[in-house]
């Protein structure tokens, strides 16, 4: 499993388990690095002691490059082997951050041919760095967790019936601690009235979309999902600053997100096309004041 996709059609307990952690949950914490004074040699050694195959290199936890075992194959190939280190490891690196949630890390793996990213907390302190190995390891444990407990569990075959019912979830500008909470806490409830797995899907998506919306582009705001009979409908509104041209945001790949917010794994301009396509009903306005994102799931005879 080299690659995991992140859509509608993925395994619903996969896609549950990856939206409810964070990047530090998986992350590999016990780092070794180097400095940039020493030799690529020292860094072949290092990697062929600790097993690695790549290794950071900081002055006083701020990442200033990275040296992967490809760049000392090139080393030996090259006759440079001797040199130093801040000659040749490579300076421009994408970065994640460990609150970030984990499908963006995943995302990246699918979006570049890295090996690896490292992970740096808010202090922009590197903490960690993170593997297609480490992501399969920590998915690995949480669904034999979850095949455990649904082994011990007996679930009820009658639908739970929620009419008019309404919940509210706050989200906060760039808090990536909370996000993601919402969605979740929406697909549990769905789960509970039995619904289809696509149809769920499909909610969890545009819920899971606008909320990182919000956290990415907006002032914050609010995620309310209104469970009807026949219907689930969920409303986004924010405190700003508003969508200048809707139709250019409706349009797959257009953003308006800065080089950082891109550095960072957002900002693929994918949220409100996605959000759109999975729904029965779509409408959005916005002012300068904010935006109210509105989408609408029919429940049919046949998805319960």
């Amino acid at each position: 499993m080299e690659n995991i996709p992140i859509n509608t059609d993925s395994p619903s307990v996969i896609q549950e388990i990856i939206y409810q952690l964070k990047i530090k949950d998986v992350m590999t914490r016990d780092l070794i690095t180097l400095r940039k004074s020493g030799t690529m040699r020292n860094v072949q050694l290092t990697m062929a002691k600790y097993k690695v195959s790549a290794v950071p290199i900081t002055d006083s936890m701020r990442i200033l490059g990275l040296v992967s075992i490809e760049d000392i194959i090139k080393a030996l190939d090259n006759g440079y082997i001797n040199d130093k280190i801040e000659k040749h490891m490579t300076r421009k690196l994408i970065v994640l951050e460990d609150d970030m949630p984990l499908s963006f890390a995943i995302s990246y793996f699918n979006k570049y041919t890295f090996g690896r990213f490292p992970i740096l907390n808010k202090e922009k302190e590197l903490v960690g760095i993170i593997s297609m190995r480490d992501i399969n390891a920590k998915l690995l444990e949480h669904l034999n967790f979850a095949m455990q407990k649904l082994e011990n569990s007996i679930e009820s075959n009658n639908p739970t019936e929620i009419k008019n019912n309404t919940k509210e979830f706050q989200t906060v500008k760039f808090n990536f601690e909370i996000a993601g909470q919402a969605s979740t806490e929406i697909k549990k409830t769905l789960k509970k009235m039995n619904l289809d797995r696509k149809f769920i899907r499909r909610v969890a998506v545009a819920s899971y979309e606008l909320e990182i919306n919000q956290v990415v582009h907006s002032n914050g705001g609010v995620i309310k999902a209104v469970f009807d009979s026949d219907k689930i409908t969920i409303i986004a509104s924010d405190d700003g600053p508003g969508i200048p041209d809707l139709d250019k945001a409706l349009t797959e790949g257009f953003s308006t997100a800065n080089d950082w917010i891109r550095s960072l794994g957002f900002g693929a301009g994918m949220g409100l096309p996605n959000s759109k396509r999975v729904a029965d009903e779509f409408e959005i306005s916005s002012t300068p004041k904010g935006t109210i994102v509105k989408v609408g799931f029919n429940i049919i005879k046949e998805e319960i």
